[in-house]
């Protein structure tokens, strides 16, 4: 995750493969996605972004938020990719009017994705529980419940409030790390997009793999 004071966008040719976790499969730590970047994206980013000063950063790379999503899509790495970072002090309001200012990138056909876990709280992870289909706490599939509802009915103020949707909402999202991606992709939707959600599952108790396509 790239969790910076301020905001910044990758902006180096070629970006290298981080693996920015610990404690998984080493083949998780073989993975390399060799994608290009795009300093001319990256630049064009910044100055879309007006509410705040964005830097551009040569030293990051391309994450596991990010590689760990797009090896599935594009598995030749045959797409420049850029990566923005989230200012960790900052609210979701702040975010969501941040994002906002990005809908140029997708009317000219640039692909944004968030990536994370609206339900996501490794401290409560059940391991054995690993490989059980579908397995959540009770307080993680109240809390997908809600989040889904708000998505369906495009209800961003509810998604930007989320600290005031009660203890099993707080219990899934400890850290807003993993939740903030949505407040950018939801800030982003356009009014005639669809809705979609899909793979809908929750992991290991307080982890979901709900995923959502505007579309």
């Amino acid at each position: 995750h790239w969790l910076t004071n301020g905001t910044y966008v990758t902006a180096m040719q070629q970006p290298k493969t981080i693996h920015d976790f610990g404690g998984f499969p080493k083949a998780l730590f073989d993975v390399q996605y060799p994608a290009k970047g795009s300093p001319e994206l990256a630049a064009e980013t910044k100055d879309l972004i007006t509410s705040t000063q964005i830097g551009l950063d040569h030293e990051w790379g391309l994450d596991h938020g990010t590689w760990s999503v797009l090896k599935h899509l594009y598995p030749l790495a045959d797409v420049p990719v850029i990566q923005l970072s989230i200012d960790y002090g900052k609210p979701a309001s702040y975010h969501f009017e941040l994002a906002r200012q990005l809908q140029t990138l997708r009317n000219k056909g640039v692909l944004i994705v968030g990536s994370g876990n609206m339900v996501h709280n490794l401290g409560r992870v059940d391991f054995p529980r690993m490989n059980e289909l579908n397995y959540g706490y009770d307080w993680a599939k109240e809390a997908s419940q809600i989040f889904n509802q708000l998505i369906l009915d495009r209800n961003d103020k509810g998604l930007i409030n989320y600290l005031e949707l009660g203890e099993a909402v707080k219990l899934a999202v400890p850290t807003p790390d993993h939740f903030y991606p949505l407040i950018y992709a939801a800030a982003l939707r356009d009014k005639s997009d669809e809705v979609k959600l899909f793979n809908d599952t929750m992991v290991a108790g307080s982890l979901s793999m709900t995923s959502v396509l505007y579309a």
